[in-house]
């Protein structure tokens, strides 16, 4: 099954939902604000995907960080695991997963052309 996450509250995800639901795509949500993110599965994203994809350094949430708490999270693999932990909202949304491909961010084009095996 298809997995979505994100934060409920997040335009880009009310996006995403609107069109899963119109496309009649059954998926499952995890709200990283609400439940947390285990670090394996950032470790997936970080691997799979690429840190330049899963930092979100355009939100608020990097723009707070101070130049140090930045510098320190790009210092290392562990450290960008241990600040997307720390601060869910410093990962992009939505990561969407299909068995083994993502989409990062609302991608209408790829959300229609998703082929969804259950």
């Amino acid at each position: 099954m298809l997995k979505i996450y994100g934060i409920k509250n997040c335009s880009s995800m009310k996006k995403a939902f609107d069109l899963l639901n119109e496309l009649k795509i059954a998926f499952e949500f995890h709200d990283y604000k609400k439940q947390g993110i285990d670090t394996a599965t950032v470790q997936l994203w970080l691997k799979e995907i690429g840190p330049e994809l899963v930092l979100n350094k355009k939100g608020t949430t990097w723009r707070k960080l101070s130049p140090e708490q930045q510098a320190l999270a790009l210092s290392s693999t562990e450290e960008l695991i241990q600040a997307l932990s720390t601060h869910t909202s410093l990962i992009k949304r939505p990561i969407l997963q299909n068995g083994s491909e993502f989409i990062v961010g609302f991608d209408e084009e790829r959300y229609r052309a998703l082929n969804v095996t259950a």
